[in-house]
């Protein structure tokens, strides 16, 4: 069968293969080029039933070739014959076959028709299951759809071939002639001796192949003599590509392409040499560049009023608001929610470790979570492109790092430096969004956008590494230690002083490896010994003594595989949706949670170890990771005052920073591809963005901007995709929701 690609019962008669291109012989397209040229052919045949279609062709034979009564009779009798399809089995076919069904037929077992499984006509699971089965294949086709039937075989009892081309005046349904209830138009017949003609089977290949082109689609539904026909062929052949024999497998299946080029480019009036030469069609690459960049849209126009820009978002959004909450009720949002969320947790986790170890947990975990759940909200409640993620990001990152090492090399106050640097950009952001600077925007390129979201990951990847190798520093690697020499290692208290002789306190010195002679070194009685523990050791003033007493578990060891398999189980996960494992809804979901799943995984492991790796700084109750901090941070009273009119300098950095972070994302968000209906609002995202700055500044929390990776996975979860689509056929992406 033919679905825009060809499709084969596999071996054994169980399935039907992958769609794939058909490769045909090319003495078949000529064969049936003959058979086009020399057979019968109907244009515009008014029937109503397939019955009388084929008494109305064999009725309209020449003279010279019209068949006997009794052959007549029986290539009639033979064309009528109930066909067999081939069904894809479902669970309750697979339970029939088993004898696990409810339902079975008097005997015990399911009568097998043919190639087609049939349940005993009593079974009331019989007419839900051909609907079942019918129902699920015409899902796949769109509305419109028509159906083509060739028919193809060799007889004895023909002495010459039977060629007959139909093409209905109207679509007619043919009864059970088609796998599921259609419309048919064409028909292709082929019957002939078996010394005659040579593949049948091959010729009817290349008519079905003919009939799925677009082209000659069109061609076969306004021909009106034969000719037309031919000529559809030859243009047909034109296009065709011949392969030489004995350099390829003609077994080997070709595999679809994932996108099929439109027959509008087609028919334009290029020459081949033309299109095959430089970098490709010229045209469709300036149509695809046209959709990425973003010249000419109405959200970028300057107005040339203080404000203006602004405004006009405002009233673009206006009318969109109350269905950005109704559109929400669908249940992909639902999924889209949970799958954010955690891709926003990860996240917040990631970058408040980092930013922990960055500021000595002036800001931690803690103040990421309340963060982004502050910021996030407000943002997508008044911004103008909600889809948008807020997140802290890799140059914020950097410059907190910078920021607070100029802190503590002038002993200035982080938290209040900080405080009037976000003072500044939230001034400077009103003063872009007020002489519509967003307006640059449009000059920025692709190599602009995809140089900085590389940029982003690289200081992200970086810091990870880094983060990685400094656990030897405080988790040293034990390249000294020796399995045969583990009797010489041991590690004692010493309770007495550096310069106390080991007498002078008697049985001060504990043994900390070996409980068994404690005894031997105490003269006061067991009962009254307790092993001390390194804590108790150094918390009751002695010190410790011993060749294994800075010997430590493989901590920095185990890191790395954590670290390694978490990153490695993630992206196995992530190309999870194209293996061929489990039904198409099951990878998607274990693609769209590949990154919590691998970070739990990884969990599950380092608890069962029970190994004391680096864990992050989480206060247990709503405080500051500090203690020395609070929630507010007030601007006077920790720096000189001049610091307040200094802070403008590095502000005008961060501006540009902020600037380009989140319009760059904005614009990676709202190319033309992505098909969204309510529009862009640059100016707006940009006002919302400075305002947080001053609320997030004055409370200590990270600073935040749009996060390019998780806005684009936050659209990737809502897009809206064709419900049909054939076999082998991408589903045509309708936008986002």
């Amino acid at each position: 069968r033919w679905i825009k690609f060809e499709e084969k019962v596999e071996d054994g008669g169980e399935r039907w293969s992958a769609p794939h291109i058909p490769a045909l012989p090319l003495h078949s397209i000529f064969q049936l080029r003959t058979c086009l040229q020399k057979g019968m052919m109907f244009l515009g045949l008014d029937a109503s039933s397939f019955k009388e279609i084929i008494d109305k062709v064999l009725s309209g034979q020449p003279e010279e070739s019209e068949l006997q009564p009794e052959v007549r009779e029986r290539l009639t009798a033979l064309l009528l014959r109930q066909p067999r399809h081939q069904h894809t089995k479902s669970l309750l076919q697979l339970l029939a076959e088993l004898g696990l069904s409810p339902c079975r037929s008097r005997h015990g077992a399911l009568p097998r028709l043919g190639g087609e499984q049939r349940l005993h006509p009593e079974c009331p699971a019989a007419a839900s299951l051909s609907f079942q089965l019918r129902n699920r294949f015409k899902k796949k086709l769109p509305p419109g759809t028509e159906a083509a039937h060739v028919a193809v075989g060799e007889v004895e009892f023909l002495e010459k071939p039977f060629t007959a081309f139909i093409r209905l005046r109207r679509g007619v349904s043919l009864g059970s002639l088609a796998e599921v209830t259609l419309l048919s138009r064409f028909l292709f017949i082929l019957m002939g001796p078996r010394d005659k003609v040579k593949a049948y089977h091959e010729v009817g290949r290349a008519m079905a192949t003919l009939l799925t082109d677009e082209l000659f689609q069109r061609v076969a539904w306004q021909a009106e003599h034969r000719e037309d026909l031919i000529a559809g062929m030859d243009t047909f052949l034109d296009e065709m590509t011949v392969l030489p024999p004995r350099k390829w497998d003609p077994s080997a299946r070709i595999p679809p392409p994932s996108c099929l080029s439109s027959p509008h480019r087609r028919t334009t009036g290029y020459p081949p040499d033309r299109q095959s030469h430089g970098n490709g069609d010229m045209t469709a690459a300036r149509d695809k560049a046209g959709m990425g960049h973003l010249h000419s849209r109405e959200e970028l126009e300057r107005t040339g009023r203080l404000f203006g820009g602004l405004l006009q978002d405002i009233r673009r959004k206006a009318p969109w608001y109350g269905s950005d909450f109704s559109d929400a009720l669908h249940p992909q949002c639902l999924s889209a929610v949970l799958y954010i969320y955690l891709a926003t947790v990860t996240n917040a986790i990631t970058f408040g470790g980092m930013l922990g170890d960055a500021t000595t947990n002036m800001q931690g975990v803690l103040e990421s979570f309340l963060g982004t759940a502050f910021a996030g909200s407000i943002f997508c409640l008044f911004s103008g492109q909600p889809l948008t993620i807020l997140s802290s990001t890799g140059p914020v990152l950097v410059f907190e790092r910078l920021l607070f090492s100029f802190s503590q090399d002038h002993s200035l106050d982080y938290l209040e430096f900080r405080l009037w640097i976000g003072l500044w950009v939230a001034f400077f952001g009103m003063v872009l969004v007020g002489t519509e600077a967003s307006h640059l925007v449009q000059y920025f390129t692709r190599f602009t956008e995809e140089g900085f979201c590389a940029l982003i990951s690289l200081i992200f990847i970086y810091d990870s590494l880094k983060k990685m190798l400094s656990l030897a520093d405080a988790f040293p690697i034990n390249w000294q230690y020796r399995l045969d020499n583990v009797t010489s290692y041991s590690c004692i208290c010493n309770l007495s002083s550096p310069g106390e002789p080991k007498w002078a306190r008697g049985g001060s010195e504990l043994s900390m490896r070996e409980p068994s002679l404690l005894p031997a070194l105490s003269p006061q009685p067991p009962a009254t010994l307790a092993g001390l523990s390194r804590t108790q050791c150094l918390g009751q003033g002695g010190h410790l003594l011993g060749t294994s007493c800075q010997y430590v578990p493989d901590v920095t060891l185990i890191s790395f595989l954590l670290f390694g398999g978490t990153f490695l189980s993630c992206t196995m996960l992530k190309h999870f949706r194209s293996s061929r494992y489990f039904p198409a809804g099951v990878r998607k979901l274990v693609s769209d949670f590949a990154t919590v799943l691998a970070i739990l995984a990884s969990c599950a492991v380092d608890a069962a170890l029970a190994l004391e790796t680096p864990k992050l700084l989480i206060p247990s109750e709503l405080k500051p990771t500090n203690p020395a901090r609070g929630w507010i941070v007030f601007p006077f009273g920790a720096n000189p005052w001049w610091v307040c009119l200094v802070s403008a300098v590095p502000a005008v950095l961060v501006t540009i920073l902020i600037f380009m972070d989140q319009q760059i994302t904005a614009v990676i968000l709202n190319r033309r591809e992505y098909k969204l209906e309510k529009g862009a609002g640059f100016h707006l995202d940009l006002l919302c963005v400075s305002l947080l700055m001053v609320v997030t500044s004055a409370t200590g929390l990270p600073w935040y901007v749009s996060a390019t990776v998780i806005s684009l996975a936050h659209m990737e979860s809502l897009r809206k995709e064709s419900a049909t689509s054939a076999p082998g056929e991408h589903p045509e992406f309708l936008g986002i929701r």
